[in-house]
């Protein structure tokens, strides 16, 4: 079953255009990458599938309900989460109140997501009581996922999740974003390091200039020579 579906997307901010015709599928419990070269767009089709950016053209729809511009809170009530890349937890916060803000919009905070959460990054129940400000770029990471997966959503958006992270704490982080699509959860990630991401990905999307120019398998887009020449470094 298809999740998400993105076809002939025109959006940017106020009025410059940056995507243009973009489309892409996120088939239900895949694993897909978004990667291409710096400004490219990656990021912008995150935010626009999650209501973040202007609307100019095309179609955006979640589990077949037409989400074209709609308000982020009523994307997340479908079953969406979204962890973007910077200013992703509340900082003056402790871990377990920034997990709190993660179910809001329910009238309860459930406490088998909170102990689903505890127990994927067992690192943020040892800190629950610390701020999150004062943590490392990888646990504040983990905090922002963690938040993010408190609804249960069927699809996570993730925007750069190894940026800034410490060489040795990349491949624990990916580790963790591998369990949590094995559990069930679609991923839609956009990440710089290309070649990584494409060899853990189901499928994979080059994004050039705001447009599509390459879509296939991660291990497909890994093994194109030009690919590889223009994209990943050789």
């Amino acid at each position: 079953m298809t999740l998400l579906r993105v076809r002939d997307l025109d959006a940017g901010y106020g009025d410059l255009q940056i995507l243009t015709d973009v489309d892409l599928n996120v088939e239900d419990e895949e694993y897909v990458t978004i990667v291409g070269p710096n400004g490219a767009g990656k990021s912008t089709v995150m935010k626009s599938v999650f209501g973040l950016t202007t609307h100019m053209g095309g179609t955006v729809s979640f589990d077949d309900t037409d989400i074209t511009g709609a308000n982020p809170e009523d994307i997340i009530r479908l079953g969406l989460g979204y962890v973007p890349q910077n200013d992703n937890v509340f900082g003056t916060l402790s871990v377990q109140e920034n997990l709190e803000m993660g179910a809001y919009i329910l009238d309860e905070v459930p406490k088998d997501s909170l102990d689903a959460v505890y127990e994927r990054f067992p690192i943020l129940e040892e800190r629950r009581d610390q701020k999150a400000g004062t943590m490392s770029g990888g646990q504040q990471q983990m905090l922002a996922m963690g938040r993010a997966l408190m609804l249960d959503p069927d699809l996570l958006l993730l925007d750069e999740p190894s940026a800034g992270l410490a060489p040795d704490l990349v491949d624990e982080m990916f580790d963790k974003i591998d369990e949590i699509n094995e559990a069930g959860t679609a991923i839609l990630m956009v990440e710089q390091n290309a070649k990584e991401a494409l060899r853990r990905c189901d499928r994979g999307y080059v994004l050039v200039n705001g447009q599509n120019r390459y879509m296939d398998t991660g291990r497909a887009l890994l093994d194109d020579q030009e690919v590889r020449q223009d994209f990943l470094g050789g």
